[in-house]
């Protein structure tokens, strides 16, 4: 269910020690039962990218920063969070709160800020699944708590909702204490290569300021669309090779030999829905990385050395 964000909140670090979890069997098979997924963080993590990119709806607005949402939208943050991770652990509906697991109604609390989560009168004697994001720390917590009077401090806001009291910290029960948040790209890249980027424009001219910038990193389809301004924006990326093959510069994707030549030259290997830049120079034996591109023996290039154009398809 949606939240405010901020009433209560404090920058306290997330994720003490897990609470014991013997004397609460509810929360006890509600936890095992989410635990039994082995990618439990990586499906957390990658739902919880997925809520705040939808909720940024770059390719639209040209947002990346959470902090451009309006404050409306940041409540809503907390809505789609719900419905995509129900969407990612497959989980059904309870009857009185969000989610039904192992057998036990649960409620889906999200917060932007660390114990930021804000509990209705509704929730009280039920479960809670507990999440926290922060995009620009690249880091995410998840954990459960049984909602009852000793875990919630006395004070409530304008909706009669409450704060977890520091009691109630202690006795989260944490499934993921400090997951790695898929990373935001342009969030994090340096200040003067982002104003690089945008002042290019959205459009084609950007996504080539963009592989042309942001090179031997991968960068994931969402700064693509973002960047595209369009839905199909691996159309922007094959024209972004055309357009970069004079300066040497290609791009990367998980088809074809491009796997290959990452792996030679100890790029990251992008994966579907992704992609890596890098400008190439013959090799001259300097024991750099090499690859064979259509014959030609191809390093990294260093900043000083001049453009070496690829004249084929790669």
């Amino acid at each position: 269910m949606q939240e405010p964000l901020d009433f209560g909140s404090d920058a306290e670090p997330p994720a003490p020690p897990s609470a014991p979890v013997s004397d609460d069997p509810g929360l006890r098979e509600v936890a095992w039962w989410l635990e039994g997924f082995t990618d439990i963080e990586q499906r957390f993590g990658d739902a919880l990218r997925r809520s705040i990119d939808e909720v940024l709806d770059g390719q639209r607005t040209s947002r990346y920063d959470i902090n451009q949402l309006e404050k409306t939208e940041k409540t809503y943050l907390g809505t789609k969070v719900e419905i995509v991770v129900r969407a990612f652990l497959e989980l059904p509906r309870g009857a009185r709160m969000d989610y039904l697991i192992a057998g036990h109604e649960v409620d889906a609390k999200f917060s932007l800020s660390p114990f930021g989560w804000t509990i209705p009168r509704e929730a009280m004697n039920h479960l809670c699944l507990l999440m926290h994001a922060d995009d620009a720390r690249s880091r995410f917590t998840v954990g459960l708590l049984h909602i009852t009077e000793d875990v919630l401090n006395q004070g409530r806001n304008q909706d009669g909702k409450r704060t977890v009291s520091k009691a109630g910290r202690a006795a989260i029960r944490w499934l993921v204490p400090d997951g790695r948040l898929p990373i935001n790209a342009l969030l994090h890249m340096k200040p003067v290569d982002r104003e690089r980027i945008l002042a290019a424009g959205f459009g084609q001219s950007g996504i080539d300021m963009l592989f042309t910038v942001v090179q031997e990193r991968i960068v994931e389809r969402e700064t693509v669309v973002t960047i595209a301004a369009q839905t199909d924006s691996a159309k922007r990326v094959r024209d972004a090779r055309l357009h970069l093959r004079l300066a040497g510069i290609v791009i990367l994707g998980h088809q074809e030999d491009h796997p290959r030549i990452a792996r030679d030259l100890n790029l990251p290997v992008p994966a579907k829905g992704e992609w890596i830049s890098a400008r190439l120079v013959p090799a001259v034996g300097d024991n750099r990385p090499a690859t064979r591109i259509h014959g030609e023996q191809l390093v990294i290039a260093h900043p000083d050395d001049p453009a070496h154009p690829i004249t084929r398809k790669y």
